[in-house]
């Protein structure tokens, strides 16, 4: 049966009748012991997160939770809800919209502050990414939160006392400010860091791999998705389109 056990390979959980364990540790020393945002370190990671680790990591996961109907995502699982969808396909069907585009930005920019530490300086690794990526720079200004995205400086506060504690070093820290500071010589105004820059500071700072930058977004959005779907269910509601019937989309065919 080696064969078959081996098809699948795993170092994070085991379990038989009667006994769970994830790595390693049996589920029921981590019931009550642990807090949600120290499980998915854990269960990602493999490690425990000190206590200073798990409070940055889990101020990042609480800002990114929501951004409003507007937001392709809760959008589309609001829509969902009022197609007859139940909430976990309303759900899925937000969380599938996280791409590139919409979503993908924090992990972009963990790539990019890695991208910029082997290079020569910030302002030529910026012409770098430029060049291979186009001139959109991941994690800095916002469309809609001008001058300053709130929820930013906090983050970057926290970061702050993170490394005074000895949490991580700063490293990321120093960097995506010095981002900050050269996007605002070149265009000569400020372009301050957004959600997507200071998440990606705090996962690149605690040592998490850029495509995991995405995934934790999308377990923050999940929070948001849920409680809209969730909110769109109790206010009923059947078929409804991202405008009001009474406005039409612009036809420019034959």
């Amino acid at each position: 049966m080696s064969d078959v056990a081996d098809w699948w390979r795993t170092e994070i959980i085991d379990m038989e009748p009667g006994r769970i364990h994830l790595r390693g540790i049996p589920i029921q020393e981590l019931i009550g012991q642990v807090g949600f945002a120290e499980m998915i370190w854990l269960m990602v990671r493999g490690d425990r997160p000190d206590p200073a680790q798990a409070r940055l990591f889990e101020a990042a996961l609480v800002s990114a939770v929501d951004h409003g109907p507007q937001a392709p995502s809760i959008a589309a699982a609001r829509m969902a809800v009022t197609c007859g969808l139940p909430l976990n396909n309303a759900m899925a069907t937000a969380v599938n919209m996280l791409g590139d585009v919409h979503g993908g930005a924090g992990e972009q920019a963990v790539e990019m502050f890695h991208a910029l530490r082997r290079a020569e300086s910030v302002a030529a690794g910026l012409d770098g990414w430029i060049a291979a990526r186009g001139k959109i720079i991941p994690g800095y200004g916002h469309r809609f939160h001008t001058p300053v995205d709130p929820r930013a400086p906090r983050l970057m506060a926290l970061t702050r006392e993170a490394v005074a504690a000895g949490a991580c070093s700063g490293a990321f820290m120093a960097l995506g400010e010095a981002v900050e500071a050269e996007l605002a010589a070149r265009k000569g105004r400020p372009i301050p860091m957004n959600i997507d820059g200071a998440t990606a500071v705090i996962y690149a700072e605690l040592g998490f791999a850029p495509p995991l930058a995405r995934g934790l977004f999308c377990l923050s959005r999940s929070v948001g998705i849920l409680a809209h779907a969730w909110e769109q269910q109790q206010q009923r509601g059947r078929n409804k389109g991202p405008t009001p019937p009474q406005y039409r989309w612009t036809y420019d065919g034959p």
